[in-house]
């Protein structure tokens, strides 16, 4: 029997556990794991205890060979913090086993993320003979492999791509985050980053934004960020020019992060108080709702995908893949809220095609590496159905 080891406990890993009780007869016998035993505790009573519960200090790399050994786990799913990819990366070598991510990793000390560190174990991961899929969310992941269908299906050549992310939704609180505070707060605080005729062009935080109307949600403020998927598709996706990524935020999330940053609350370097050394946004992460918890509060719809513009057989064409998905529904069906959902189950999904061979190979992979029909054929059959429409091209 296939034995499916997830690390984290969070809403990501809440739906990567369900989804994976769901597809049982693949990933077999099932252990979730994480720092607080409680939080595996209350996803395995969902489940009615039938996955198993350990708990696991992922900074610690002894300790995951450890567990991966006294489970005989065939692949490790990390939904744990971006700070411990390496870690896990580490042990997953030393004991030979498969490993999946959703995003890749990120600097405790510096407000930075980059595949570099990854790809630089992608020899180890040849030598032991065993698959690691990087950033198997949905951005990246499931955008990665939108660019890949788009390339192999619509273009002889790509020669612009934009990533577009709208969460839609509404939680009913005045402030607060629908993943990791503090990885979320790093990310959108940052200045922006895109890539055009060959470089990177920095921009300030928020310094560019568009509209744009997003099926089933309407128009949305869209800003430029710097996002993780843009470094690897800039490598696979052939004659590309220029990538950009774009998320939506509403003016309070934007006021209120803006007050946090000016008054160092989004800080990372330690201060001292009464005595004791306190990371500001450690802190704020503590004062701030756990968006493990917002899935009964969150309404409203999510639509992430891309624009892709280039040639087909001289005659140059835009098209646009997106996937909706209501927060409301995702609840109903594994207690969690759209966008821990939509990250979620591309995570089962790439685990499912690694475990059936369908995807496989020795060394460090993204997404867009490989053939996009199954993944696209999954996102279909596991809950995230996807459209494709055809804009008019701007001359």
């Amino acid at each position: 029997m296939t034995t499916t080891l997830i690390i984290g406990a969070g809403g990501v890993g809440r739906v990567v556990a369900h989804k994976c009780f769901l597809n049982k007869e693949i990933f077999g016998r099932i252990i979730l794991a994480s720092r607080t035993l409680s939080k595996c505790q209350t996803i395995a009573n969902e489940l009615n205890q039938k996955i198993e519960i350990a708990s696991v200090d992922a900074d610690i790399t002894e300790n995951i060979i450890d567990l991966i050994k006294k489970y005989n786990a065939d692949i490790v799913i990390n939904v744990a913090l971006p700070y411990q990819d390496l870690t896990i990366m580490d042990a997953c070598i030393a004991t030979k086993t498969n490993y999946l991510d959703t995003a890749n990793y990120e600097h405790p000390d510096v407000a930075k993320f980059e595949y570099k560190l990854q790809w630089q174990r992608d020899e180890a991961f040849k030598k032991a003979g065993i698959m690691g899929l990087l950033g198997s969310g949905f951005d990246p992941g499931a955008t990665n492999v939108f660019c890949a269908y788009a390339q192999k299906h619509y273009f002889d050549t790509i020669h612009s791509i934009d990533i577009l992310d709208c969460n839609g939704g509404d939680h009913g609180y005045a402030f607060a985050t629908n993943f990791n505070p503090e990885i979320n707060l790093r990310e959108v605080s940052a200045n922006g980053r895109y890539w055009e005729d060959g470089k990177w062009i920095e921009t300030k935080p928020m310094e560019i934004k568009m509209v744009w109307d997003y099926p089933q949600v309407g128009k949305k403020d869209s800003y430029l960020l710097y996002h993780e998927e843009m470094e690897s598709l800039v490598r696979h996706i052939k004659g590309l020019k220029r990538i950009r990524f774009f998320m939506t935020f509403g003016q309070s999330y934007l006021t209120h992060m803006q007050v946090l940053q000016n008054v160092g609350m989004l800080g990372i370097e330690p201060v001292e108080y009464n005595g004791c050394k306190v990371i500001p946004i450690e802190f704020l992460k503590k004062l701030l709702p756990d968006p493990a918890t917002l899935g009964y509060r969150t309404k409203g719809k999510t639509n992430i995908g891309i624009v892709a513009t280039g040639y087909k057989d001289n005659q140059k064409k835009r098209i646009y893949i997106y996937q909706v998905k209501d927060h409301e529904e995702c609840y109903k069906e594994v207690k969690a809220q759209g966008v821990s959902y939509t990250t979620g189950v591309p995570a089962m999904i790439g685990a499912k095609l690694m475990l059936q061979g369908t995807w496989s190979g020795s060394g460090v992979f993204n997404m867009e590496e490989f053939d996009p029909d199954p993944f696209m054929q999954q996102m279909n059959a596991q809950g995230l159905p996807w459209h494709i429409q055809e804009l008019p091209v701007d001359e």
